[in-house]
């Protein structure tokens, strides 16, 4: 009786994590107006690996520890891969005002 209570609670907390996720990722993705690519890849990398962490976590037993992780994880993630975005846009401009002037 007491593991059925047990995994009820797991449940009914994972739930709530998990609306409250989805509160979170929403504000942050409606108020990257403003910010730049890269900015904005951090800060959606930063909420899927929080959200993705707090999943994993919640079922091993920490949801906060996870969310943590998992959050700082991907904002990292979503900084390189904006910053690689950035140089490789840089790369093309660069290429493409070589050509013009060329012409």
């Amino acid at each position: 009786m007491q593991t059925l209570a047990s995994e009820i609670r797991k449940e009914h907390t994972m739930t709530k994590i998990v609306i409250v996720l989805v509160i979170i990722i929403s504000l942050a993705l409606l108020g990257c107006a403003g910010m730049s690519q890269t900015e904005q890849r951090t800060l959606s990398g930063g909420a899927i690996g929080a959200a993705g962490g707090a999943i994993i976590g919640a079922f091993a037993g920490s949801a906060g520890l996870g969310a943590a992780i998992g959050g700082a994880v991907g904002a990292g993630g979503g900084y390189l891969y904006g910053k690689h975005k950035e140089s490789e846009q840089n790369a093309y401009q660069q290429g493409y005002n070589a050509g013009r002037q060329s012409q």
